[in-house]
């Protein structure tokens, strides 16, 4: 998309402290970064768009804009504040600080990462919905694209013609693939989007303690209200990118839709598709237990995943 940018992400200057929500499309970020978000200030209500609190590090906001532009912006935010922000992006794509080693130029900086996965089926499921209602203004009129760039009849051939002709379901394997190995270390948590769904309350708490906050009894209460699906449903206007470029990106309603797991068949993914995400998916991930992990979470492995 002409809007998205790896360039910053790699030229920012990493501080101590600093928090990436590191997700792949349509698998819980948001959420993820309303929970940051509100951990950071002890839960509140009074901010009008998640992505001004938690930058969108690859997101250029306008066309000409330059990535000595916006890398200088993120370098000038406020030292006397954490920063946190959203990718969609694994390492390799953004540089990734080892705990207890140093980056390829020799520096070393104490960031933690918290990651979120999704099944791929759900995943894609969730993003045809979300693409189609990028609005006429912002993809046209602003960016140039052609006419019903991102219209589509059908599921069927959203998934030809998008998912499998731009590798983007290659793309959700190989972001397990690369975050997989770095699971353990001490400055990533890695979630899945069905545990985190089952165990909300315990989900924040997992992310408090790995973030290091905690809030008071009263501000306790204020996160998991804030941090709730009906809450953030109540409140979409602030979750939907509407602050973040000159012109409306989204039409009302489509960042956040059902909050459910399970209903890929349901929303287009027939077992063809799915089988074909799947046997894609293994051209790029082999671990079997990252496989499973990315299709199931933390349900125990009792057998190899019939996929």
């Amino acid at each position: 998309m002409a809007w998205i940018s790896h360039e910053v992400q790699k030229k920012i200057k990493w501080r101590d402290d600093d928090i990436v929500v590191s997700v792949p499309v349509k698998s819980g970020t948001t959420w993820t970064a309303n929970i940051v978000h509100q951990l950071m200030e002890g839960g509140t209500e009074d901010f009008d768009d998640i992505y001004t609190e938690i930058p969108w590090i690859e997101f250029v906001d306008r066309p000409g804009r330059t990535t000595e532009e916006l890398v200088e912006k993120i370098d000038a935010m406020p030292t006397s504040r954490r920063r946190a922000f959203k990718t969609h992006s694994a390492p390799g794509d953004f540089p990734y600080f080892d705990p207890v080693g140093r980056g390829k130029d020799g520096s070393f900086r104490d960031v933690k990462y918290v990651v979120v996965v999704r099944c791929p089926d759900e995943a894609l499921a969730s993003f045809y919905p979300f693409l189609t209602r990028h609005k006429s203004e912002f993809v046209e009129g602003f960016w140039g694209l052609p006419p019903n760039a991102f219209k589509f009849p059908d599921f069927e051939t959203y998934h030809r013609d998008w998912v499998v002709a731009r590798d983007m379901d290659k793309k959700i394997f190989d972001f397990m693939k690369k975050w997989w190995p770095k699971r353990k270390n001490s400055n990533v948590l890695l979630l899945h989007y069905n545990d985190m769904k089952k165990d909300h309350d315990g989900t924040v708490e997992r992310i408090r303690d790995f973030l290091g906050y905690a809030p008071s009894p009263d501000q306790w209460e204020k996160i998991l209200e804030y941090t709730s699906f009906p809450w953030m449903k109540l409140h979409e206007e602030k979750f939907e990118c509407q602050k973040i470029a000159p012109v409306e990106i989204l039409e009302k309603g489509s960042m956040m839709r059902r909050g459910e797991s399970g209903l890929a068949e349901q929303d287009g993914v027939t077992e063809e598709i799915s089988r074909s995400i799947a046997s894609r998916g293994r051209e790029v991930l082999q671990d079997e237990d990252a496989f499973w992990f990315l299709y199931k979470g933390s349900e125990p492995l009792t057998q190899t995943p019939a996929i």
